[in-house]
């Protein structure tokens, strides 16, 4: 894209994009730099200059814009502290690249030879490793194994030839545990030189990640190991994340990579998929075949492909059921047919932000939260949320839909509201008569013995 277009499209088509400030002699060496700081899912940004491809949507986020220089296409990345609202309602402090976590996509085409400035602007050295990329040794971005660190206030070239097709990702080789841990990642796609390969009409991509941020706090815990409570969709959690609109018969492609600590499996509702593309390439037809779930293992990266043709809004989510709620922990008792009257009272005038569990299960919190202002600290999310046409969702973390509907424009990527359900067609009660449940007794009876503890995280995973 050259500068003229570049503004144009700042301009226009991006909300939030803006061009920095920095010095003349500064843009006439190196691309400007660009940044966003909103979390909404932006436009697909077609390439203006260079090789023609069909380009991606990033879900919540967006494609950085480059400069042709000789023939070379040139990004700039900006390693730097940055605020993201992960759900309205609360905020983190993470760390991430051109004001957002995770950074922009970067897309070029199979072929292309590329040079990405990498500045750094955060308090610790840093580098960018090129996560499944055939490239120089020396361009790996393994601090102190391929190459120095960017030390803070310094700027890194790297160039290399983009060699084959896929879906990769990007992030940092130098104190990795805490720099990731802090949202530091983003979305590579190099598409297929010739555009006619394995075409489809709609495009995604998002990465899952996960953070630890206590109830009341701004900052992830870089420590964690395996214990997050907020399990996220680049950096956004249900329902943050915004819906994957098709129109009906759109073959669709989403692309998902996974730099969390755990496996996900992904689960897709109404339709069934094939797993197109892995981290070694694209998968042959003959090797294919249908899934309506997908395990994600941790580092890897999964294209999965479908026709969407039951028009709805369809679930879309990991199946780990626990990473489909937000923080506030899963450490406290079960209180299932514990009749609790003003026990949750006595708690809180122990423990002020304590939560039971309902008598007759989750569900009564999230009934309550409604009808009462419950005891949340400052910038927590709720453990469910989310409301749709028939109530609440009573989900969070990584879910969200897929919105199937017919008679959509080609590049519309709007929310289109609630899926008016053809009349019959929706499940509903019915009156029968039929003798009344007798429920089974609690096992033991008598005095309940109750521990006192306060929900802090998941474990287990």
């Amino acid at each position: 894209m050259d500068r003229r277009n570049f503004f144009k499209y700042a301009g226009l088509g991006m909300a939030g994009v803006a061009v920095s400030a920095v010095s003349k002699v500064a843009l006439a060496a190196i691309p400007e730099i660009i940044t966003s700081e909103v979390a909404n899912t932006q436009d697909p940004l077609y390439p203006g200059t260079g090789r023609p491809y069909q380009p991606v949507v990033t879900l919540n986020g967006w494609s950085l814009p480059w400069k042709m220089n000789n023939g070379v296409k040139e990004f700039h990345l900006v390693a730097e502290p940055v605020v993201r609202e992960i759900a309205p309602g609360m905020k983190a402090n993470l760390w991430g690249y051109n004001g957002q976590s995770p950074g922009p996509t970067i897309e070029v085409v199979e072929g292309d030879r590329v040079r990405i400035f990498v500045t750094n602007r955060l308090p610790e050295k840093t580098s960018v490793h090129w996560h499944g990329q055939r490239l120089p040794n020396g361009m790996d971005g393994v601090s102190g194994l391929t190459q120095p660190a960017i030390e803070p206030g310094k700027t890194f070239v790297y160039e290399f030839q983009a060699k084959r097709p896929g879906t990769f990702m990007y992030h940092p080789h130098a104190d990795e545990m805490l720099q990731m841990a802090m949202g530091m990642m983003g979305s590579w796609i190099t598409h297929p030189k010739n555009p006619k390969f394995m075409p489809v009409d709609r495009d995604f991509v998002f990465l899952l990640n996960a953070y630890d941020i206590e109830p009341g706090s701004f900052t992830p815990k870089v420590n964690t190991m395996l214990d997050f409570n907020l399990w996220t969709w680049n950096s956004r959690a249900f329902p943050g994340i915004d819906p994957i609109v098709v129109r009906k018969d759109d073959r669709v492609r989403i692309r998902v990579g996974n730099l969390t600590m755990t496996n996900h499996p992904i689960h897709l509702h109404g339709h069934e998929f094939e797993v197109t593309g892995t981290d070694g390439g694209w998968v042959p037809k003959t090797a294919r075949w249908p899934e309506v779930t997908t395990d994600v293992a941790v580092g890897q990266m999964r294209a999965i492909e479908f026709v969407a043709n039951e028009p709805g809004d369809w679930a879309f989510h990991c199946h780990k059921s626990h990473h489909t709620m937000n923080a506030m922990g899963h450490s406290f008792p079960t209180m299932i047919g514990v009749k609790q009257g003003d026990l949750m009272k006595k708690i809180t005038n122990l423990v002020p932000d304590y939560m039971p569990m309902g008598e007759t299960g989750m569900s009564e919190m999230t009934d309550m939260s409604e009808m009462m202002d419950m005891p949340l600290p400052k910038n927590t999310l709720p453990m469910m949320m989310g409301n749709g046409q028939f109530g609440s969702l009573e989900m969070g973390g990584m879910f969200t839909t897929v919105k199937v509907r017919d008679g959509l424009a080609k590049n519309d990527y709007k929310n289109p509201g609630d899926y008016k359900n053809p009349s019959g067609t929706v499940a509903h009660a019915v009156e029968m008569d039929l003798t009344k449940v007798e429920r089974q007794k609690p096992h033991v009876e008598g005095e309940l013995e109750l521990n006192v503890r306060k929900p802090i995280n998941h474990s287990g995973h």
